[in-house]
């Protein structure tokens, strides 16, 4: 019988799952016996998230649980029926955590300040808590590698500091590990997988509408850049996978005080290439 052709669907989920399985691995971000809380927000990112995890689930030679996650934060005009309904219609185990983080922001961040900074934080505290106490020992966050590099930027400009998200490390609180299954994928193609799949989406009317959001600006100007030279993204996010701490400026990831008369007994040059003749 003569197979099908793959459609384009078909083989962008299958680039996503792949992309998902190569961070995995790289990063040993799943082991056998794991327990992974799925944070579910109820955006494109973490619907696909989520998926890319069951199918890999399906497939994976080491057993682990999915708990899939979301946190009612009590927004307004927020319908809390969406979410339970899909996952109940998928047969996907979830639990809804509420908590009011909408107040304490409203009530605390004067009018026209950005709102995420205290609001994730909130969100953070209420997840990572969840987790500890009912045993879940990884934490997956939908953050993709559009986001990674725009942290980067947001730290370079911003806070003087050469520091993205990395695929995987431990909370702060000392309890949980947090791991990002979609380090490897372009907002791009989850934009796409989330409209061919029709997943129901929540969008974040509390922060999402200031548009002054430094965030913002660093992805416009990334978009800019990716059209002028496609892959350029790509490229930035592979250098944070290539750093070379010598070729910097910080003396508390290299010695430069060894550095001097006779050095290059210590640190030879690498060899340089034949001419051709």
């Amino acid at each position: 019988m003569t197979e099908l052709p793959e459609s384009r669907a078909d083989k962008l989920a299958r680039r996503l799952r792949r992309q998902v399985g190569q961070a995995i691995a790289d990063y040993r971000m799943i082991d056998a016996g794991d327990r992974i809380m799925v944070c579910l927000s109820g955006g494109k990112d973490s619907w696909v998230m989520l998926d890319m995890l069951l199918e890999l689930q399906a497939r994976a030679p080491v057993r682990f649980d999915l708990l899939a996650v979301h946190l009612d934060q009590k927004q307004p005009g927020y319908d809390a029926s969406i979410l339970p309904t899909a996952l109940r219609q998928r047969d996907i185990p979830f639990r809804i955590i509420e908590q009011d983080t909408y107040s304490v922001v409203e009530r605390v961040i004067p009018a026209g300040r950005t709102m995420c900074s205290l609001c994730s934080r909130l969100r953070r505290g209420a997840l990572y808590d969840f987790a500890a106490k009912n045993g879940y020992n990884r934490i997956a966050l939908g953050h993709h590698r559009d986001d990674i590099v725009e942290t980067l930027f947001l730290n370079l400009f911003h806070q003087a500091r050469l520091k993205a998200m990395p695929p995987k490390l431990q909370a702060d609180d000392g309890r949980n590990i947090v791991i990002r299954p979609l380090a490897y994928c372009a907002e791009s193609d989850l934009a796409e997988l989330a409209r061919q799949r029709a997943y129901p989406i929540i969008p974040c009317d509390l922060c999402g509408s200031q548009e002054s959001l430094q965030r913002k600006a660093i992805k416009r100007m990334l978009q800019a850049w990716e059209i002028e030279t496609p892959g350029r993204i790509e490229n930035i996010f592979r250098a944070l996978t290539r750093v070379e701490p010598s070729q910097l400026a910080d003396p508390s990831l290299f010695d430069f005080s060894v550095l001097g008369l006779g050095t290059h007994e210590r640190y030879p040059a690498p060899p340089r290439p034949a001419l051709d003749e």
